[in-house]
């Protein structure tokens, strides 16, 4: 997820669509919050992990 949000927030830069920047940040935002949790040790929707 945060792989993805990197690309949108790059795409949406180089193309300058203000959409793709917003969804990229959030995109990173949940992503880095998951993979917080995961570390802390915290099931999140029945999984430990997210790859």
């Amino acid at each position: 997820m945060i792989v993805l949000g990197i690309i949108l927030l790059i795409i949406g830069l180089v193309a300058a669509i203000p959409v793709l920047v917003t969804i990229g940040v959030i995109l990173i935002v949940i992503g880095v919050v998951l993979e917080l949790l995961g570390i802390a040790g915290h099931a999140v929707g029945g999984r430990r992990h997210y790859y």
